[in-house]
């Protein structure tokens, strides 16, 4: 398989980023898109709504459906994952992509921004990917994807910001059961993490970053891309970095994913 034509993706935090980017690369194939996020109405501090990027995918070439959803609320993310099912036929491929950031020390990480990673982070994923589970055991190649780093136990990356790296790991912790427990179905569990850091809304979170240092949120959409049409029993439990998935497709010019070409580039956290 090399489209997306057809497939029905719901994708969590769609409404900017890295998200949206995922969003628009299947739009161009013709795929359905469930933009899953909380932002219903703009927001001066974060570009993108809901409705905003539903538009954008339908203007590139996929039918979407908007929904204004809080994954840290079961009920929303159950409720959602059922109105796209009935939408759209089904769901065949979840991204959780949703993350919450906040790069401080013990002492100056207030609990509130702990419990809103470890909510979006960890408790997201899973109460996400366990809501889209009948479905997906339904899905001709069904796929979950998660944006998270390779499991790491290095202390260099809990010491600066213990409790960002505690919910990172989770999602990829989930990856590592996940992939294991759905092997049988046939259901496809994966993670993917850029090589670089992102030209995102989420560099302002981290100190001396400056976009033309980045990449575009382009080059992991496009990974994801490669990912995602693959079939679902060839590839599972696999810990992605973008770039080495496009290689693995032949792309070998990557300074077009570069915010500006020839720049030194950044490695992303966890790497």
């Amino acid at each position: 398989m090399t489209t997306l034509a057809g497939k029905t993706l719901f994708i969590t935090g769609a409404s900017r980023g890295i998200g949206l980017a995922i969003a628009l690369r299947a739009a161009r194939d013709g795929a359905n898109v469930v933009i899953a996020a909380k932002s219903g109405v703009a927001n001066p501090k974060l570009p993108g709504t809901i409705h905003a990027a539903a538009a954008a995918v339908e203007e590139a070439g996929g039918r979407a459906l908007a929904l204004k959803v809080d994954i840290r609320d079961e009920t929303q993310v159950v409720d959602a994952a059922a109105q796209a099912a009935e939408h759209f036929g089904g769901i065949d491929i979840l991204v959780n992509n949703a993350s919450a950031i906040w790069l401080a020390g013990v002492e100056g990480t207030p609990m509130k921004r702990f419990d809103l990673m470890s909510q979006v982070n960890t408790r997201g994923t899973f109460v996400t990917t366990q809501a889209c589970l009948p479905y997906l055991k339904r899905a001709a190649n069904p796929h979950v994807l998660m944006l998270s780093p390779p499991p790491t136990l290095d202390p260099k990356w809990y010491a600066p910001h213990t409790a960002y790296t505690i919910a990172k790991m989770g999602m990829s912790l989930c990856v590592l059961g996940m992939a294991e427990e759905f092997r049988p179905l046939g259901i496809a569990v994966n993670a993917l993490w850029p090589r670089t850091v992102i030209a995102t809304a989420a560099i302002a979170m981290i100190d001396g970053v400056r976009p033309e240092n980045c990449r575009t949120p382009e080059i992991v959409a496009d990974a994801a891309h490669a990912m995602l049409v693959r079939s679902s029993r060839e590839m599972t439990g696999r810990f992605a970095i973008d770039d080495e998935v496009l290689a693995g497709t032949g792309v070998t010019d990557f300074d077009r994913y570069a915010v500006q070409p020839g720049a030194s580039l950044l490695p992303d956290l966890f790497l």
